[in-house]
């Protein structure tokens, strides 16, 4: 099972950015496609980006798109998210994802079979 650890995260004033990091523990981090989901306080967990593993084709949920970007390095084994002009609406607990050769549809439909970071608080002071 790969091990996943979220960094990055802080606190910053609207239209500032940050960059988050996903360190995976696991050999052939390159099978894997990656994503990040977000959590705020009272909400259900969304999808934010999202990146295949073969092709590195990238993904983005509308209210992202244009802000964000994902990238990978299969050799450090890290994936990474810049988030610029950021948000109070931004503010949420940011988890990296992880699945083994699969969609990017299929990491956003059946969540349950991902494997999760713990989480890194982004917050976003108006």
């Amino acid at each position: 099972q790969v091990r996943l650890v979220e960094s990055g995260g802080g606190l910053v004033q609207a239209g500032g950015s940050l960059r988050l990091s996903c360190a995976a523990s696991t050999l052939g981090f390159g099978s894997y496609a990656m994503a990040w989901f977000r959590q705020a306080p009272g909400k259900e967990r969304e999808f934010v980006a999202a990146i295949s593993w073969k092709g590195g084709a990238t993904y983005y949920a509308d209210s992202v798109k244009g802000r964000f970007t994902i990238s990978r390095d299969d050799v450090m084994a890290r994936m990474y998210l810049q988030m610029n002009s950021l948000q109070p609406d931004d503010t949420a607990v940011y988890f990296c994802a992880a699945r083994y050769r699969t969609t990017i549809a299929t990491m956003v439909r059946e969540t349950d079979s991902n494997a999760w970071g713990q989480g890194t608080q982004v917050t976003v002071s108006a």
